[in-house]
């Protein structure tokens, strides 16, 4: 009996508790949910350890919208977003705010199929230097303000659509600020079923990590600065944790707008993972059966592995 107690509670199945717990808790969290199925491949199920760290200890509401007010220094973009507006617009007539050249850009690669377009200025570390080059007054006041970790200009054609998803990171909260928009209910997010339809010259802040999705049904495109910005955190070990998190893993997630620019080591990694993806799409194309079965078949060794392997 001992012997069976002292099994169940072996280093790895108590990490596997863990997992089970928070990833329950994530799933069950906000009134819009994945489908169980989706939920258990989705990255928010691997990262949920960490992301129930970050909503234990936050020092803003753990709720789908945080008031802009909470982050007075953000005023500096919006007191300026006709400067940011006008660089996007330059941006845009140039033909810069595009979807990746390649499989290099594992945060956003579902997204571009969709129609959704972005430019970098930063992502957890210095500004890109084709940012530098091209958007300089932007960088400026992107720079100026340091919970700021991540920004980029994001386009929503007329017509276009953004699936449902989470984002994987519980660290930052996501603010949007209108720049040239249909100032339409017609476009429009939804976060945790709650729409937010943007404006030009106004702000808002969510927490990326419930599910949520956004549409573009008018004939004009949507035009937003997009940034990241560190969550406020109550304790001093979390901010030093959430810290190190983003100088590793979010900043190796980093990609390029172009030649010269940076891409991290997880975008790398990415690029040569997904076409092995391919060939699972392919495979799913000729035989539906045979794709599920590799795929579940490949869950199956992994909790094989962590339940029985010892």
């Amino acid at each position: 009996m001992t012997e069976s107690l002292a099994y169940l509670f072996t280093p790895k199945l108590v990490a596997f508790y863990l997992l089970v717990a928070s990833a329950t808790y994530v799933h069950l969290r906000g009134r819009v949910r994945h489908p169980l199925l989706r939920q258990l491949t989705d990255h928010s199920t691997l990262v949920a350890p960490y992301n129930v760290l970050m909503y234990l200890f936050s020092a803003v509401p753990n709720r789908p919208f945080v008031s802009v007010d909470t982050f007075p220094e953000l005023k500096k973009l919006s007191d300026n977003w006709q400067t940011l507006r006008d660089e996007g617009l330059s941006l845009v007539a140039e033909g810069h705010i595009r979807a990746a050249i390649s499989y290099n850009d594992l945060g956003f690669n579902s997204l571009y199929r969709r129609g959704w377009k972005r430019f970098f200025v930063k992502w957890y570390d210095s500004p890109l230097p084709s940012a530098q080059a091209l958007c300089p007054k932007t960088v400026a006041l992107v720079q100026s303000i340091p919970s700021v970790n991540a920004a980029m200009f994001a386009l929503l054609p007329a017509g276009g659509d953004i699936g449902r998803h989470r984002d994987p990171f519980a660290g930052a909260l996501r603010y949007h600020l209108g720049l040239a928009t249909p100032n339409s209910e017609d476009c429009q997010i939804i976060v945790d079923g709650e729409p937010y339809h943007w404006r030009d010259g106004e702000g808002v802040v969510f927490d990326e990590t419930f599910i949520h999705w956004a549409e573009n049904r008018t004939d004009q495109p949507r035009l937003i600065l997009f940034c990241d910005i560190e969550r406020p955190l109550t304790n001093r070990v979390m901010r030093t944790l959430n810290h190190w998190v983003e100088l590793t893993w979010m900043r190796a997630s980093q990609t390029d707008n172009a030649a010269g620019d940076h891409v991290g080591l997880l975008n790398r990694v990415f690029e040569v993972v997904y076409h092995a993806r391919l060939l699972g799409k392919a495979l799913k194309r000729k035989s539906e059966l045979a794709y599920y079965a590799v795929k579940w078949g490949m869950v199956g060794l992994i909790l094989y592995w962590i339940l029985l392997v010892h």
